[in-house]
């Protein structure tokens, strides 16, 4: 027979935990929690199209350079799980705190880099600052009226797509008029912001799960994304049917097979698989995947058609700051309809606005896949594009922190992380291949690579839409939870 998950530390008499404003300014919670969650999110892509730029300085070829992103990955995916349940036990509080710090120097070492590997070194201390999210919304469900929860944590999560989008939009305007340390020391500034907000501003939750660290998971846990991610991301260069990719690939699916079995043994797991049989833990984690893999299509498929020359009768001719720039709207409409999404969410619940922004994305990538050729039907395409991702990632952490008791809400949303971090991966990596697949011999990308790869997002939009038909009702996922030995979902 299954078992109840244990007791918060703190609650009030009755059982329910304390949430009538005894935390401090709800308002500046929220502000130092979204300069934090947008400092790491624009550090995630800002790197990107300045690339070339830094390859250029450091006098390396595209195979090392890509380990700045890659570091970047693996460390975040490794150490959001184990940040996460920490902040559960000891306090979500002081687990971003340290979180912050080790962020700001990452990037100060980022901004003073001498070489190539202090650099991805760097990354690595960023990365590991991928635990700001599924922590701030901890924070939030702790600390926040319960009426101001939906609409917040959507803010919260959409700050992610935001911030991905700046990066890639302020990247040649900074790397143009000032240079490459400057991606670094801009975001610093928000970091240090952030760091005092919370210090200051954000009070402790008295809600823990006491525990220890499950060092043999996190362990198992990291071998299998190590090898999955690595051979995704470097599936490229090394070659789809190579022996290295091919025997991470199949190493990593092993492993995190393996650390299922391992948690499902284990007294006190870094993450209880009981909450990942749930119907609406597994099916919003799928959605998350689906997610990660359209927005990481858009950041690469856009780009990349805007500075194709204007002489191929397909491409724009803009140039990297101006292919940046284009994709501003798609940024405010995440920021404009997150906000919406939570107030659908409070009426409705999180299955209307996840569905109807996994029905904008397919229907933004349809549009695309039809007609690419004029700037009108391209932003259309893309606002209608950013407008479903702000309402889906919204959504998605509601979703997923309705379905799990308040004690583990950061490992589940830690998960959710992972999983579009490795749609993210995923969708890099495909849209590559298919881009690749339809080009010339000289490796200029033929309009049908743009058209399939459009398609393709479609395609995997239209999946997501029936991973969130698969979402249960507000009453299944309570009968769902008392099933799993999940009593108090409150």
């Amino acid at each position: 027979m299954s078992k109840a998950f244990p007791a918060v530390d703190a609650v009030r008499p009755g059982g329910a935990p304390d949430r009538t404003g005894r935390h401090a300014n709800t308002t500046l919670i929220v502000l130092f929690l979204s300069l934090a969650g947008l400092a790491f999110a624009v550090l995630q892509s800002l790197v990107a199209p300045a690339l070339p730029a830094i390859a250029k300085d450091f006098h390396t070829n595209t195979g090392g350079i890509s380990w700045i992103l890659t570091a970047y990955l693996l460390a975040a995916s490794v150490l959001t799980p184990v940040l996460g349940r920490l902040g559960d036990m000891i306090g979500k509080r002081r687990v971003l705190l340290m979180v912050l710090l080790v962020l700001a120097a990452g990037t100060l070492l980022a901004a003073l880099a001498p070489n190539l590997p202090v650099l991805i070194l760097a990354r690595v201390l960023q990365g590991a600052a991928g635990g700001i999210l599924p922590l701030s919304i901890s924070i939030v469900r702790d600390e926040l009226p319960r009426e101001h929860v939906g609409v917040t944590v959507g803010i919260l999560s959409a700050i992610f797509g935001v911030g991905g989008g700046l990066g890639i939009a302020l990247a040649g305007p900074i790397v143009d008029h000032l240079s490459w340390p400057w991606l670094f020391w801009l975001p610093l500034i928000l970091v240090v912001i952030a760091i005092i907000g919370v210090a200051f501003g954000v009070p402790e939750s008295p809600i823990r799960t006491p525990g220890r660290i499950d060092f043999l998971g996190a362990g198992v846990l990291s071998a299998g994304l190590v090898a999955l991610l690595l051979g995704i991301t470097k599936g490229r260069d090394w070659g789809w049917s190579g022996a290295s990719t091919l025997t991470l690939l199949i190493a990593g699916v092993v492993i995190l097979v393996a650390f299922a079995l391992v948690e499902l043994r284990v007294k006190e797991p870094l993450i209880d698989m009981r909450l990942m049989r749930m119907r609406g833990v597994w099916t919003t984690n799928l959605s998350g995947l689906v997610l990660g893999f359209i927005m990481f299509g858009v950041f690469l498929l856009i780009p990349t058609l805007l500075e194709l020359p204007a002489q191929t009768g397909y491409g724009f001719g803009k140039s990297v700051t101006g292919a940046g720039l284009f994709l501003l709207p798609t940024v405010g409409a995440m920021l404009v309809f997150a906000p919406l999404s939570g107030l659908l969410d409070k009426r409705f619940g999180p299955k209307l606005p996840l569905f109807l922004g996994s029905l904008a994305v397919a229907v933004g990538f349809v549009i695309l896949a039809i007609g690419h050729k004029s700037a009108a039907s391209l932003l259309a395409a893309l606002i209608i594009s950013g407008a479903g991702i702000g309402l889906a990632l919204a959504a998605m952490s509601n979703a997923i922190i309705e379905a799990v008791p308040r004690t583990h809400t950061g490992e589940a949303t830690s998960v959710n992380q992972i999983a579009r971090e490795i749609g993210g991966s995923i969708g890099t990596a495909v849209v590559a291949a298919v881009i690749s697949s339809k080009s010339t011999a000289q490796g200029l990308p033929l309009n049908a690579g743009f058209t399939h790869g459009f398609w393709v997002c479609a395609g995997v939009g239209v999946l997501g839409m029936l991973a969130v038909a698969a979402l249960p009702s507000a009453r299944r996922r309570h009968a769902d939870a008392i099933a799993a030995g999940v009593e108090d979902l409150i």
